[in-house]
């Protein structure tokens, strides 16, 4: 597994200028079984992205064909880990899309946390 740790090298307007052509780039690897799960980072400097693939070759050559990397919005960070254990209620404890945020660090269309019920946040 690898995470790929995006930082972004230009302002955010160019940025969001090309965020569509970025979200085009991510479809199409959730697609092919690459990417498991990304998202921006808090404050808004960045993405991570989950993957799989059979070498960090491929990653990096995945990577590469991103809009934000190709157009020098953004540098990467890739880094490559054997997952040996996973919570069991993993899909309970992954974080889904929300509403827009009035938090000017999170950006339109941030990510929320979402603790299942009965359950407490971790402190």
């Amino acid at each position: 597994m690898f995470i790929i740790d995006l930082t972004y090298t230009a302002p955010l307007a160019d940025i969001d200028a090309a965020m569509r052509a970025h979200m085009v780039f991510l479809r199409k690897h959730y697609a092919s079984g690459h990417f498991v799960v990304s998202g921006r980072k808090i404050p808004r400097d960045g993405g991570i992205i989950l993957a799989v693939a059979d070498s960090r070759e491929t990653i990096e050559a995945i990577v590469r064909q991103d809009p934000f990397v190709s157009k020098g919005l953004a540098e990467f960070r890739v880094i490559e880990f054997r997952a040996s254990q996973k919570a069991k209620d993993v899909q309970e404890l992954i974080i889904l899309p929300s509403a827009p945020s009035s938090d000017p660090r999170q950006g339109r269309g941030a990510l929320t946390e979402r603790v299942p019920r009965g359950r407490r946040r971790p402190r």
